[in-house]
């Protein structure tokens, strides 16, 4: 997957640019609208005191290494934050490797060790409940104190919460959304549509054959949403097609018709001719359409597929006419 020129994955790959900035620190996954406000008020209070604005994360997320055969959770790759972040005014992303060596990092060596030793850290802005170091025994309050004695300023962002004034935005109510297939109000607490990147991988060409050709990706290390059809909509973002962005409908599942057995996205991209094998494809799923099911043959399944499609078209078509119309 293509690497964003603002994303570096270690201290060492770091510009000089980069010392001295304000830096948020948290996970970022699914770049939400709670995520979108912690960035929001450091990248303010990088501007007025003329610093960069870094983003610090940790890959893999620290649950994925603590229970690495726990079921696959993440909303979004690193390559995909990293572009929210930059259209968020972020000027850098570290992803710091998170390893043996980091899991046993205390509190204090990471803050002597890391922000201030190795980034020289004018200020460090995070979430209300961000605990830190070994044992996750750094608390926010810890982190001023240790600011207050060292020089930096630390900014907290209080709860971001929903409109009913109450609930907090969070990844998990997100993930949450997704297995039970709302996938419309998954994007209202992102701020976005949920976009799944891959590379375009050879299939069976079964798609092709029956007249709906798919553009076929793995769906990896991705949380798995509820399996069925969804209104989708793609934009290349490699190869000679690169920046082209096309409606179609994709099947996210098992195949059971076709005997599949591991989780795969299938997106028929309507009224669109070339080659996008190896090339890299950003997914946004916008509408759920239907749960996956099983048909009898080839030509019940060919069938429904046009039907999805339909669906699909007239889903845009509303969502078009709504827009104009406001």
């Amino acid at each position: 997957m293509t690497q964003p020129p603002n994303l570096y994955h270690s201290l060492d790959d770091l510009p000089p640019s980069a010392r001295g900035s304000l830096l948020a620190i948290g996970n970022f996954d699914g770049v939400h609208l709670g995520h979108q406000a912690v960035i929001e008020n450091a990248r303010a209070e990088a501007d007025a005191g003329n610093h960069p604005l870094g983003v610090m994360l940790f890959n893999p997320h620290p649950r994925q290494f603590f229970a690495p055969d726990a079921p696959a959770f993440r909303l979004t790759r690193l390559p995909t934050r990293a572009r929210l972040l930059a259209g968020l005014g972020v000027d850098f992303t570290l992803a710091l490797p998170f390893d043996t060596n980091m899991a046993n990092c205390t509190a204090d060596e990471f803050i002597d060790r890391i922000l201030i030793g190795a980034l020289n850290i004018s200020g460090v802005s995070i979430g209300h409940d961000f605990h830190f170091g070994k044992g996750r025994q750094g608390t926010p309050d810890m982190l001023q104190q240790r600011g207050a004695a060292a020089g930096f300023d630390v900014f907290i962002t209080s709860a971001v919460v929903q409109a009913d004034g109450q609930t907090p935005y969070s990844s998990s109510a997100i993930r949450a959304l997704l297995r039970d297939a709302k996938v419309r109000e998954a994007a209202t607490l992102m701020g976005h549509d949920w976009i799944i990147e891959g590379t375009v991988q050879h299939g069976d060409k079964r798609g092709r054959t029956i007249g709906f050709p798919t553009a076929n990706m793995e769906l990896g290390d991705y949380l798995q949403p509820a399996f069925g059809v969804y209104a989708a909509r793609a934009e290349i973002l490699s190869g000679p097609l690169q920046g082209q962005v096309h409606d179609g409908v994709a099947n996210l599942g098992l195949r059971p018709t076709v005997g599949g057995t591991a989780p795969r996205l299938e997106t028929h991209l309507f009224d669109f001719s070339g080659d996008l094998y190896d090339a890299e494809l950003g997914v946004a799923l916008t509408d759920f359409i239907r749960a996956e099911q099983k048909f009898d043959g080839i030509d019940a399944l060919k069938a429904q597929i046009a039907r999805d499609s339909q669906a699909a078209r007239d889903i845009f078509a509303k969502s078009a006419k709504s827009v104009t119309q406001s």
